[in-house]
């Protein structure tokens, strides 16, 4: 991304991608599987203590605050008002809608589950990227996996008695189905719409100081300020919010839109299905959430989707292969 312009023309799929450029897209996809997995934790963690929007507001617009005067100090970027409309928009679906359902969700719905079902990102992504005008149609394959792993998530909801364990919450459900579809919104808006190129760190902050200005109106419009109380805050819930703010924010979400901008949407909604592996994981080990039958029905079933879509061939779009005949004449 240039700091003056929009990506508008993507690199022919002939050209090789440099060494160097692919084993950032490695290091990324790794940040986001195992980082964005412990966030579901620190998240459970955070609102011990802190009212749910607020935790997520303020871990947001902390991180935009500390990176946006840096960046633009370093890169001497100046963002134009068409880069602050699609920041507004992408941070708004990704941040305020997306991660502020999930803190709201987990006020109900164990951490690991949270992440299982956030899985449903991986679906929506993909129809909404189908749907999207010159948009991709996924091959059987890929269906295949995103159906299997749809049904994971419905098995994991119901039915009622599977596994020794009770429904999950219908209302944290419903909260992480409209979160999820956010997000998918969010990511192919921000893939598409291009952005600040050179620095996608520039990017990450603000979309930061978009989706926490949201969180905080939202926080503020149903009395959540009301109910903050500083001094009630545990050194715990404190030690949370930093890890989201350093972890979660800058070093994820950086992750994340970089590899919105370097590989396919199907790949990139794997991140999803590797999630809860690591939120289940941490959420047992570290804080003693209990992992019953239809938890380890559900991540098995999930987890074969998982291999289904990373390892399906992805078709190259028409206009692609049209750029592709065109530099090869």
């Amino acid at each position: 991304m240039s700091t003056a312009t929009l990506e508008r023309n993507p690199v022919p799929p002939t050209a090789v991608a440099p060494p160097r450029t692919s084993t950032l897209v490695i290091i990324a996809f790794g940040l986001v599987y195992v980082v964005w997995g412990s966030t579901y934790l620190a998240i459970r963690v955070g609102i011990e203590s802190f009212p749910p929007l607020l935790l997520a507001g303020s871990r947001h617009l902390l991180t935009g605050l500390i990176l946006y005067p840096i960046l633009r100090w370093k890169t001497g970027v100046r963002p134009t008002a068409s880069h602050w409309r699609m920041s507004f928009i992408t941070g708004f679906l990704l941040l305020g809608v997306g991660n502020g359902g999930v803190c709201l969700a987990e006020r109900t719905v164990p951490s690991g589950v949270t992440a299982l079902l956030v899985a449903t990102v991986s679906l929506w992504m993909v129809i909404v990227d189908w749907l999207r005008p010159g948009g991709t149609r996924p091959g059987g394959r890929v269906a295949a996996g995103l159906l299997l792993g749809f049904s994971g998530l419905a098995l994991l909801v119901g039915p009622k008695n599977l596994g020794g364990s009770g429904r999950v919450d219908p209302l944290g459900v419903g909260l992480l189905l409209v979160a999820s579809l956010a997000w998918a919104c969010g990511s192919v808006y921000s893939k598409h719409s291009g952005g600040l190129a050179g620095s996608a760190l520039m990017g990450t902050a603000m979309q930061c100081l978009a989706g926490g200005v949201s969180l905080w109106v939202a926080g503020i419009l149903t009395g959540e300020v009301n109910a903050l109380h500083l001094s009630a805050i545990s050194a715990r819930s404190w030690a949370a919010m930093a890890y989201l703010i350093v972890f979660g924010s800058m070093i994820g979400f950086t992750a994340y839109i970089y590899i919105l901008k370097k590989s396919t949407a199907t790949r990139v909604a794997t991140y999803a299905f590797v999630n809860p592996v690591v939120a289940l994981f941490l959420g047992w080990l570290l804080i003693g959430e209990s992992i019953n039958l239809r938890t380890i029905i559900a991540a098995a079933v999930i987890l074969t989707a998982v291999l289904l879509v990373i390892t399906a061939p992805h078709p190259v779009p028409q206009r692609a292969k049209t750029v592709a005949q065109v530099a090869e004449a």
